[in-house]
């Protein structure tokens, strides 16, 4: 029986990689297709992330804009931004759908296969799942209150350097990128 299902051609050509008698013609389709399934990011891709991640203090790559949202989980991220009461001049957001190099490129720069994706003061915070999680647990609300990036009540938005900074990097980013960002209002800067 054994003898009979070697003999079908899947069985062979799955058992020839282990053989030693595998050469650089028998195992180079393999591994040429397995590399073309790999991105590697450009310096270019790489470095308007980078200008986007900077942008502000607290940025966020999801589908759609934070007014409209086009999936259910970047629906929640936004959600939970507002319960933490992040302030939206040290906010923007990403339509990742607008930019096919953007959608691809951030998944391999953050090494995180979904998207939403948050950043806090240019660091990855995570996906929707870890944001639930890190909300129910008051860890997200910490971290938010530590880089000082929820409204507080004595905050004047004319005198907010943190938050003319935002808009001034923004409005950089966007030129450098072409890509337009929204703020939590989804007002385009």
């Amino acid at each position: 029986m054994l003898q009979r299902s070697l003999r079908t051609p899947a069985l062979r050509g799955a058992l020839a990689a282990f053989s030693p008698r595998a050469t650089s013609t028998t195992l180079l389709p393999r591994i040429s297709a397995s590399l073309s399934q790999t991105r590697l990011l450009s310096q270019e891709v790489r470095s308007a992330i980078d200008k986007a991640v900077a942008s502000a203090p607290v940025v966020l790559f999801m589908k759609g804009t934070p007014e409209t949202p086009q999936c259910g989980f970047s629906r929640t991220s936004i959600q939970i931004l507002g319960l933490q009461g992040v302030d939206p001049r040290k906010f923007t957001a990403f339509n990742v759908l607008e930019d096919e190099e953007l959608r691809s490129g951030i998944k391999e720069y953050s090494d995180w296969p979904t998207i939403p994706q948050l950043y806090v003061d240019k660091e990855f915070v995570g996906g929707c799942d870890i944001l639930i999680n890190m909300h129910k647990d008051g860890s997200l609300a910490d971290l938010l209150a530590e880089k000082k990036v929820i409204i507080e009540d004595d905050t004047n938005p004319d005198t907010d350097a943190a938050g003319q900074q935002a808009q001034a990097t923004r409005e950089t980013t966007e030129q450098s990128t072409g890509g337009r960002s929204k703020d939590a209002k989804g007002e385009s800067s």
